[in-house]
């Protein structure tokens, strides 16, 4: 069977990158309000290439937000049913002036797709349409198919909890497929079996009522950017550790055993450290970089401005000072009650001469999927096929929040069946996404159905 789905991947290669890159040209920027157009233009590019490759229903749903694509193709009420999720909004592709090429121009370069959403998530999405189209050409699927594209997951997903609340007998599957995370390498596949959560929050201090001269004030009175550095600096101890009281009380502690299975992963520190060009790594004593990134939470700073920062100088001591910070959490972990943790000890660790406003934004819940269940072994089998290797679980550092959600609403277990690389630069510029990733998850997905009905009818 594999050999007849590459055959016919490879008949339809060059059209199933230009269809790729079609996409990747609209810039659905979901954080942007200048992008609204261009993010409701995806989603039409979307459900016209869901109705070309033969769904039998597909819908652009509106919500308060970014719309949602909804499509099915039932084949028979009695097989299984893959409801596939996807994100079809991206990242702001700021800074633009660091970009090798233009971020909506995508080219293909050294086999590469560089273009942002590349990775994250276009390309990985738009592989499942490929999947179906091939399904459909071939006969027909093994399975049903239901697909729930969203365009805010960039922004926290804020109206997607409304739609699978107030659809859930519509969202009814057997399991979710979601395309979005990485694998080790191309030599050695993985499949994600647990993710982070995320608390983001941004912190606004105030100090004087209104920007002063730095040489008649300075030294008498507090500047906000210097207490607000000071605080930041506080949250974390020489040991890594964050020092939030009561933000470990509940992290899941692996065992012994659990950390020798992450630690046959291989993972070459020193090319680690030559590819982000760093000349040492740090993170909590005691841990490894790969455990650091999978199974620790952290916290950290991802944007710090106040003052002047135009061209040249300008002696001033600001009113104001702003950041925003992101803690990646771990099982057992609760977003909002570690938002609440640093809120409370934020505002209590800030001295009288400043005035502190926390402000939350999004979160989400961290998630475990388990391996011993149908679909993932499908999947590890679907990937044993196409790549030659059986895959390995690892533990991601990073955060797709609706997990949980569909495990609470729908009562249902996510598979994340990713094919980037850490190499692609998701949210940073010249984002990337390998051709023979793109070519060869479209293969994989179609493995996986067949695995999984066949599985499922056992």
């Amino acid at each position: 069977m594999s050999n007849q789905i590459k055959s016919y991947i490879d008949q339809h290669q060059q059209r199933f990158l230009d269809e790729l890159m079609e996409l990747l040209r609209i810039p659905s920027v979901s954080a942007d309000s200048k992008f609204k157009d261009d993010v409701q233009k995806a989603a039409a590019y979307l459900q016209a290439a869901l109705e070309k490759v033969g769904v039998d229903t597909v819908e652009v749903c509106l919500t308060a937000g970014h719309p949602i694509v909804y499509a099915e193709k039932i084949i028979d009420p009695t097989l299984p049913t893959v409801l596939v999720y996807g994100h079809y909004d991206v990242q702001p592709a700021d800074p633009y002036e660091l970009w090798d090429s233009p971020p909506f121009e995508p080219v293909i370069k050294d086999h590469k797709i560089y273009a942002r959403g590349a990775c994250d998530d276009k390309g990985q999405l738009y592989m499942h349409i490929k999947a179906l189209e091939i399904m459909m050409q071939q006969g027909q699927p093994p399975c049903n198919l239901k697909f729930m594209l969203e365009g805010e997951e960039e922004v926290g997903s804020g109206n997607l909890e409304i739609f699978v609340r107030e659809n859930a007998q519509r969202l009814a599957a057997d399991v979710i497929l979601i395309s979005d995370t990485a694998i080790i390498s191309n030599e050695t596949p993985s499949i994600t079996a647990g993710l982070r959560g995320l608390s983001y929050v941004e912190v606004e201090l105030t100090g004087p009522n209104r920007d002063l001269h730095s040489g008649v004030y300075g030294g008498a009175v507090a500047n906000p950017i210097n207490v607000l550095c000071k605080m930041i600096a506080s949250l974390i101890d020489d040991q890594g550790r964050i020092t939030i009281p009561g933000f470990y009380d509940k992290v899941q502690e692996l065992t012994s055993g659990q950390r020798d299975e992450m630690a046959e992963a291989p993972f070459d520190l020193q090319q680690y450290q030559t590819e982000l060009g760093i000349a040492a790594i740090q993170g909590e004593d005691g841990y490894s970089t790969i455990e650091r990134t999978g199974i620790r939470p952290t916290l950290d700073v991802n944007g710090i401005w106040g003052g002047y920062t135009g061209e040249g100088a300008k002696t001033v001591l600001p009113s104001k000072a702003f950041a925003k910070i992101s803690m990646r959490l771990v099982p057992h972990q609760d977003h909002e009650e570690i938002t609440e943790l640093f809120t409370g000890h934020f505002k209590a660790m800030a001295p009288a001469s400043v005035k502190v406003k926390v402000t939350p934004h999004h979160g989400g819940q961290p998630a475990v999927t388990p391996t011993d269940s149908l679909a993932f072994q499908a999947a590890s089998k679907a990937f044993e096929e196409a790549w030659g290797k059986k895959p390995i679980p690892t533990r991601d550092g990073g955060s797709i929040p609706i997990v949980a959600l569909f495990e609470e609403v729908l009562g249902l277990q996510t598979v994340l069946f990713g094919f980037g690389l850490d190499s692609d630069a998701i949210h940073s510029p010249n984002e990337s996404y390998g051709v023979f990733n793109y070519l060869k998850g479209i293969e994989t997905i179609v493995l996986f159905h067949h695995q999984f009905a066949a599985m499922k009818g056992n």
